[in-house]
């Protein structure tokens, strides 16, 4: 699964995607724990599943009433004892009706007797089954998600297992879907299993629905029938075993895109006014296929791979075998396409087809070695952006995925292999994720290149279409490596935190050596880390190896002269947070020198700290020519232009990147930089970069334009009413908060109500405008109720006394208005119930 997007707001005030699996929320400008870091630590053992009964083959005949939102089920379940005779089988089955049970018997039924609480069905099979006989119970039932009360977490925001989609097509425009989402536990609820991580089951799915909509499940579509007026049944099988949470169904108004990899169907399944850009949005999945499957060594072993992008979806994307769904953010079109970064979706796309050897293939024994699934979905992220966007793309994934991780301290006291927790979602964080990652790409470069994949390949043939934890993976590593790695699986898997390190550098002239002394300061043990280190001089480098075991380690390396650089942890790979007391010209050397991405990094993050330096400043200046379009960015956002000098420096250049750069995300930054300075000189500029094909360009640009020219940002705003989304949506909102009167209001809050969370998030600052000078008292009880609810549906989330800071600035503009009373209560209200809200 890949975490939602969730909520980014950042100033400026376009929305920028966050991973959907990024557990971390950021809202105004505030980093919140999320819910699950709020809980206390739990001490319960969680052990692996105990296996009484093991799946061998589900197969499931459904059919859903739209009305009720209920699906009809009709199941074949076939299993056998696993290690002793048993007289019963006890199953999930959450919030169902179940109308029989029974014992198929050769042609026959032998009716059951059966208990159920509405959480598990406890079956009396009547007679005593030998270990590894298979055999068969029948089960009719009604499911019914939206009676069950299912709560989600901070990863999963539903539990319901089936989501009705705009069933009744009371919602104009919206498509009627229906789709299912398992992890971690919730296919049972839509039909009774073992809904275990340990057990697996091929199937044979039949679905029955209004013959104008397209189906998708596991597997291979091998029969569609008539079934009644208006009806139809397709029939998918699943001839390879997957768990239960990996199940999965779609019912709606599809167009299939037909690609193919290696003869095996590779479909895209998109809503049909965005079929258009099904191609360029999935397009690179057989790529993605071939690089996964030569790297692994294990060729992508299921029978087809679908996509499906799905209304409402619950989280990010999810890899449910042979058919990953993807949440509305993976369909767009042509120009909001764009905008769009490695980060969000085409970083999705390779998490969820990665998932279909670790996961799928062979899945986590328990939730608690979750790590053997996300991680390693986690990790492919860098590698895919390695492969197909160079060197620098990978680092900058790896970089942005490590810092999520390190945003949230209440992940340090967690270990990656978590046998004690107190609710199975809480595995669905930083340290499964991006902490998980970054030690796979850190053990990558521990291994070497070659070793380390064939360690990967031993581990997924050894455990095919079975389980795995960190014990076997690292059998499989040593293997192949031929090394002991006990101590970095006790260290990185079943230890918590993460060194915290200051580096300090002494040349000695005596004895011509460098001096190279790190502290590690963390509360936990020292940890043990292999690493290279080059020393610079006259333009070249030597590289060493050395390993750090100590709180406090000194090494020493050969120098004649005085080094121009020693760049510690050469490689950027390790887990850690250092503070490296490099001079400010050592840095401006590893930014000409050092040859990647995080060099050039740190040094113009050194840069930004001390811009009152004139080598700080030329630093940035150099930045905004960066090779990488990340760092470019970075420079952009760095360069303060409070400060005259670099303002004269960095001024020319930022228009030349504002008027020509390739990418959006630098041009957009450039414009907004510029549009702070609030100088008439960049009214054509930004008046210009309003033609941009580009919605987050034309964003940036409105903004600009703005305080120089409010009639005109108005008259321009008013223009892109007829063709908005996202960032500009978001602007337009911010113009009409300023310069707009109580005409617009009604389209801001149309816009509004149509925004997901995010969106709704970033049009709050134009909105308080808005409400400030409203002589409306209508539109002051609808815009301060939808920040309330907004507030206290997300609270657990947010740094909400930050939104009170914004409705205290509404009553305060109002205090001198005819409405000053009205206002004042309202805000009152709002403040007490998003204070006195969980």
């Amino acid at each position: 699964m890949n975490q939602a997007a969730n909520l980014h707001y950042q100033q400026p005030s376009y929305l920028v995607r966050l991973m959907r699996k990024s557990l971390l929320l950021a809202l105004w400008l505030g980093w919140a724990a999320t819910a699950a870091a709020q809980q206390p630590t739990a001490t319960t053992y969680r052990a692996t599943e105990r296996k009484v009964n093991d799946l061998v083959h589900t197969k499931l005949d459904l059919r859903f009433d739209y009305a009720r939102r209920y699906a009809y089920g009709k199941e074949w379940l076939t299993l056998k004892p696993h290690a002793t005779a048993i007289d019963s089988l006890r199953l999930d089955a959450k919030g169902m009706d179940i109308k029989a049970v029974a014992l198929l018997q050769g042609a026959g039924q032998q009716p059951l007797k059966f208990d159920y609480d509405q959480r598990q069905l406890l079956v009396h099979l009547g007679r005593m089954i030998p270990a590894n006989q298979p055999y068969t119970v029948y089960i009719e039932y009604t499911a019914k998600p939206d009676e069950l009360g299912a709560r989600g977490s901070a990863a999963i925001r539903g539990a319901k297992g089936l989501y009705f989609i705009n069933p009744d097509s009371a919602v104009s425009g919206k498509p009627v879907q229906i789709w299912t989402q398992g992890e971690s536990e919730a296919s049972s609820v839509w039909f009774p299993t073992i809904d275990r991580p340990n057990q697996k089951t091929t199937s044979e799915i039949s679905l029955t629905v209004p013959a104008k909509y397209v189906t998708l499940s596991n597997g291979q579509l091998t029969a569609q029938a008539p079934a009644g007026p208006g009806l139809r049944t397709d029939t998918w099988k699943m001839d390879q075993p997957h768990a239960p949470y990996l199940f999965m169904l779609a019912v709606g108004d599809f167009k299939i895109y037909q690609d193919s990899w290696r003869g095996k169907e590779v479909n895209y399944y998109l809503e049909p006014r965005y079929a258009a850009q099904a191609k360029t949005i999935f397009g690179d999945t057989p790529r993605m296929l071939e690089f996964f499957s030569e790297r692994l060594g294990v060729a992508f072993p299921w029978n087809k791979y679908s996509q499906i992008a799905c209304r409402d979806y619950v989280s990010g994307a999810m890899e449910n075998t042979t058919a990953a769904l993807f949440g509305e953010q993976a369909q767009g079109s042509a120009r909001e396409l764009l905008d769009w970064e490695y980060s969000g979706v085409e970083r999705e796309i390779a998490h969820e087809l990665f998932h279909h050897w670790f996961g799928d293939y062979v899945t986590c024994e328990s939730w608690s070695t979750l790590t053997m699934n996300e991680s390693f979905a986690n990790f492919s992220e860098v590698l895919w952006a390695e492969y197909a966007h160079g060197p620098d793309a990978g680092a900058a994934q790896a970089d942005r995925s490590l810092r999520i991780y390190f945003r949230n301290p209440a992940n340090y006291a967690k270990p990656l292999a978590r046998f004690q927790y107190a609710d199975k979602e809480d595995m669905f964080d930083a340290v499964t994720y991006q902490k998980g990652g970054s030690i796979l790409n850190m053990l990558r470069a521990e291994l070497g290149e070659d070793v380390f994949f064939r360690g990967l390949q031993r581990y997924l043939t050894q455990n095919a279409f079975g389980t795995g934890e960190p014990h076997q993976l690292r059998l499989a590593l040593e293997e192949a490596s031929g090394r002991d790695l006990n101590w970095f699986f006790n260290q990185w898997y079943y230890g918590a935190g993460h060194p915290i390190v200051t580096i300090d550098y002494q040349w000695d002239a005596a004895r011509q050596r460098q001096a190279v002394v790190v502290r590690q300061t963390q509360a936990v043990r020292p940890f043990v880390l292999p690493l290279k280190v080059d020393i610079y001089t006259n333009g070249r480098a030597q590289r060493y190896a050395a390993t750090l075991r100590h709180a406090v380690d000194t090494l020493y390396f050969p120098a004649a002269a005085k080094p121009d650089l020693v760049n510690v942890d050469a490689e950027k790979v390790l887990v850690w947070q250092k503070e490296d007391h490099k001079s400010l010209a050592e840095y401006a050397y590893q930014y000409r020198h050092a040859p990647r991405y995080l060099d050039r990094r740190e040094a113009l993050a050194a840069a930004q700290a001390q811009l009152t330096e004139p080598l700080a400043r030329q630093l940035l200046v150099a930045g905004l020519s960066d090779k990488s379009p990340m760092l470019r960015q970075l420079a952009v956002e760095s360069t303060d232009l409070k400060n005259a000098a670099l303002r004269k420096a960095a001024a020319p250049l930022l228009a030349l990147l504002a008027a020509t750069d390739s990418a959006v995300p630098v041009q957009a930054a450039a414009l907004m930089a510029l549009g702070t300075l609030q100088e008439k000189r960049y009214a054509t500029l930004f008046t210009k970069a309003m033609e941009s094909k580009s919605y987050r360009v034309q964003a940036a640009a409105l903004q600009g334009l703005l305080p120089l020219n409010p009639a005109q940002a108005l008259a321009r705003a008013t223009a892109f009413e007829a063709d908005n989304k996202g960032a500009l949506t978001t602007a337009m909102v911010n113009v009409y908060g300023q310069a707009g009167g109580p005409a617009q209001w009604p389209l801001v809050l149309a816009k509004y109500d149509a925004a997901d969370p995010s969106g709704r998030f970033n049009m709050l600052p134009g909105i308080g405008e808005f409400l400030g000078h409203l002589d409306d008292a209508t539109a002051l009880n609808q815009g301060i109720a939808r920040i309330k609810d907004l507030t206290v549906e997300f609270k657990a989330f947010i740094d909400s006394e930050r939104i009170i800071g914004l409705l205290r600035q509404v009553q305060a503009r109002q205090a001198a208005g005819a409405h000053a009373a009205h206002a004042a209560g309202l805000v009152e209200q709002a403040v007490a119930e998003i204070r006195a809200a969980k």
